[in-house]
């Protein structure tokens, strides 16, 4: 995003459309960032990028996470910029059918407008061949053709996880009669701190879930971001919250364990979200995580904006001298 147009209960705040700029703290971040606690874009330029015409893609499996994680962290610091590079853990994989529970799968993908992309995803599986990943190259050979490769990463593995992936909120929606508790919850953190934090997670959530729901439930884990200094881990749980399907029997079991996730990730150096938002569901996270001086300065900033604290009341902080009465789905006041 490279301007916006916001309107504020006290007036109109527009920034410059430019590139970039280093003249002090960002405005647009600050807006973008705000969840609406400041005001309402009403207007934004964005950065577009012509649709890819060339596409390839790759599914890779490993025997251990160990070499699937110091593989992908090899793709992110490579400089070659896959657009689409999911790990799905043994356990995801196997939910999400492309995997029988003994192997992580990488969903790797490249694309673009310019330029065939053969030597982009011939240096990646050499990356991902030195950490012992195993692929099908005729299926990747068969990705990179000029004619039908663009549907090739429908198909196979990433194809069966990209269906499964569109389709888990509908099932969601229909496990919830049966009295089913499924969730994801999304983090991020450093390569150096990743497995303490993956094992820790999955430990802590199943231990979580035993005591409020009464019974073993798996934990899985995928990556849906990359960066050169650490992943976006996104972890599923699925859980019987009630044997007679009684919606607000989960609604508090699931409450329960919304704040225990919010209290796992954070307190093994995580972020409480990497791109859900803070809103009210994962605010008590957001106050462990975040300085206290910080959020002094937001209030401030949202005082001078919203002196009247009528916009998103309980977001991300309460407006100064105002204890918000609304009451969020996780009962903040």
């Amino acid at each position: 995003m490279e301007a916006t147009r916001t309107v504020t209960p006290v007036g109109i705040l527009e920034t410059r459309r430019l590139p970039g700029s280093g003249a002090g703290p960002s405005p647009d971040r600050m807006i973008i960032g705000s969840e609406g606690i400041l005001g309402v874009i009403v207007e934004a330029w964005m950065r577009l990028q012509d649709r890819p015409t060339f596409q390839a893609s790759a599914s890779v499996a490993f025997t251990t996470m160990r070499d699937a994680v110091a593989s992908v962290r090899a793709l992110s610091q490579s400089g070659l910029f896959p657009s689409n590079c999911r790990l799905l853990d043994p356990a995801e994989a196997r939910n999400n059918g492309v995997g029988d529970g003994n192997t992580a799968i990488l969903v790797l993908g490249f694309e673009s407008a310019d330029h065939p992309l053969d030597a982009w995803m011939t240096r990646a599986l050499e990356l991902v061949s030195d950490h012992h990943g195993v692929f099908d190259r005729e299926a990747v050979a068969r990705s990179l053709a000029p004619k039908g490769g663009a549907g090739e990463h429908r198909q196979g593995a990433a194809g069966q996880w990209r269906n499964a992936f569109i389709r888990m909120p509908y099932y969601r929606d229909l496990s919830v009669a049966l009295g089913i508790i499924s969730d994801t919850f999304e983090t991020a953190i450093t390569w150096d701190r990743f497995e303490t934090l993956y094992e820790g997670v999955r430990e802590q959530t199943q231990r979580a879930l035993r005591e409020i729901c009464g019974h073993e439930a798996a934990v899985s884990c995928r990556f849906t971001h990359i960066y050169p200094d650490g992943p976006a881990p996104y972890f599923s749980y699925s859980a019987l919250g009630t044997a007679t399907g009684n919606l607000a029997d989960s609604l508090a079991k699931w409450r329960e364990i919304k704040r225990a996730t919010n209290e796992i990730v954070v307190g093994l150096g995580g972020t409480v979200t990497h791109h859900h938002a803070v809103g009210r569901d994962h605010r008590s996270g957001y106050e462990a995580q975040s300085s206290p001086l910080f959020r002094a300065a937001l209030a401030h900033a949202k005082k001078s904006l919203d002196g009247a604290g009528i916009l998103n009341p309980g977001v991300l902080i309460d407006p100064l001298n105002r204890t918000v009465g609304l009451r969020g789905p996780l009962g903040f006041a």
